[in-house]
């Protein structure tokens, strides 16, 4: 039997990726929630700090393979180093965009964060796999996975704060834009060096059996391209990563969007529409909690995902019809409960995944998902951006809502069978055999290994 420990170091590890994870998405999000103010600052339409936003999307599709295979080939140090390190280099570059023709500078400075993003988000779940147990796993992931989403809170507290709209004084915005630039810049400095003293590939001693079962196979028994093949034959996982790209595309778009659809009906309130995004995102952190909290309790994937789901769809109902009955009170409410179900998703989603897909690699996966979810949140963001702009914010949010309706009966359709909670469990009847497709051995050799192992 493997000895199986939990390490200190693990709070750690989790707290350093947690915070760098948030400067990201808080550099993802600075942008669109001052699309006004940054749009009369660079002398750009809407659409263009549109895409300061969907180009993190747009990076993440080809580049996800990549950054997935190289998760699994050099390991989950280099990956972190590569995360926290471009996304300071992309907050130094913003630095130089401090005036109002250099456009094409901030977009550049925007494609490096985006680019780290990619080293970033398929992380949560291979994090708490690997240095986390059985029974904290998944609330681990929650963790991992609420830094990203107190970035995005915090985007859209802060910027309105420290940049007000001073379109007749073109010289103190930029003063302006550049504090909230330069301290972005020297936090996720310090950040980068905290992940090189923290961050270790794997603790000595496997967290949990099925950690311990993966880490006794030999390295030439993987197979990355065997490993992407398995996934696409997995009907379940294809079902959840559709279902995960609209609901998790639907939340990009709407965070995207909520500037322009909050100043649609309420003019002026540019301050309170970033307060209304902090209140989505900050009941999403605590939706993400407890259903963190609830799948280590009560390991119910399928059931905790499908209600979530639905109720997010009833909450996108609720938020539409009542964008525009004139009290932001309403708004706030109704954003709240939105974001409780709607980002109170993603850690579900990349738990379910990896349920189902064990014992194939955590970061592939979850790369997998985030790259479902960047196809849609660009179509998403584009065609209800159009709706919005040429009809109203209640069109586009209608768009969003069929969607969400078809998620449903996909999510509905998956078949739930935990195979990582099977393992942990000791319940040996799992065919493992398709993790070394090229290995030499045997499948009744592996399952004999498995038995002794566990």
């Amino acid at each position: 039997r493997l000895e199986t420990r939990l390490s200190r170091r693990r709070l750690a590890v989790l707290a350093v990726f947690s915070c760098y994870s948030l400067v990201n998405a808080f550099q993802w999000i600075q942008y669109s929630i001052l699309s006004n103010v940054f749009a009369g600052f660079y002398g750009v339409s809407f659409t263009q700090i549109d895409w300061l936003s969907m180009v993190y999307m747009v990076a993440y599709v080809p580049l996800i393979l990549p950054a997935t295979w190289l998760l699994d080939a050099r390991g989950l140090r280099l990956t972190a180093l590569l995360g926290s390190g471009l996304n300071a280099l992309g907050a130094w570059l913003k630095c130089g965009s401090l005036a109002p023709q250099r456009y094409p500078l901030t977009l550049a400075a925007q494609a490096v964060c985006a680019v780290a993003q990619v080293f970033i988000l398929g992380l949560p779940s291979r994090i708490a796999s690997v240095w986390f147990g059985p029974t904290e796993v998944s609330t681990a992931c929650a963790v991992a996975v609420l830094g990203n989403q107190l970035g995005t809170a915090v985007g859209f507290l802060l910027p309105p704060v420290l940049v007000p709209n001073t379109p007749n004084d073109i010289d103190l915005m930029a003063h302006n834009i550049g504090i909230m630039f330069y301290g972005t810049a020297i936090v996720s400095t310090l950040l980068f060096f905290l992940t090189g003293v923290v961050f270790e590939e794997k603790p000595k001693y496997p967290p949990s059996h099925s950690q311990a079962v993966l880490q006794n196979k030999p390295p030439e028994d993987y197979s990355y391209k065997q490993s992407i093949i398995n996934l696409f034959k997995n009907i379940p996982f294809i079902l959840l990563l559709i279902s995960y790209g609209i609901m998790t595309g639907a939340f990009y778009s709407v965070s995207t969007l909520l500037n322009q659809m909050i100043v649609t009906h309420y003019e002026g309130e540019e301050v309170n529409a970033g307060r209304i995004g902090l209140t989505l995102v900050v009941a999403g952190m605590v939706g993400s909690i407890i259903c963190g909290l609830w799948l280590d309790y009560t390991k119910t994937y399928k059931q905790t995902t499908l209600i979530v789901y639905i109720l997010s769809f009833f909450g996108l109902l609720v938020f539409t019809f009542t964008l525009d009955l004139g009290y932001l009170v309403i708004v706030f409410v109704t954003g709240g409960v939105l974001g409780f179900f709607m980002t109170g998703y993603l850690p579900l989603g990349f738990e379910f995944a990896v349920e189902i897909t064990y014992p194939e690699s955590e970061g592939t996966s979850s790369g997998l998902l985030n790259a479902s979810a960047q196809i849609f949140g660009i179509v998403f963001t584009l065609v209800q951006g159009k709706l919005t702009t040429d009809y109203s914010p209640r069109a586009g949010n209608i768009f969003l809502c069929a969607w969400i309706f078809v998620g449903i009966i996909l999510t509905a359709l998956i078949k739930s069978d935990l195979r990582r909670h099977n393992v942990n469990s000791g319940i040996m009847n799992l065919d493992v055999k398709h993790v070394p497709v090229d290995s030499p051995v045997e499948p009744e050799s592996t399952t004999r290994k498995i038995q002794s192992a566990l």
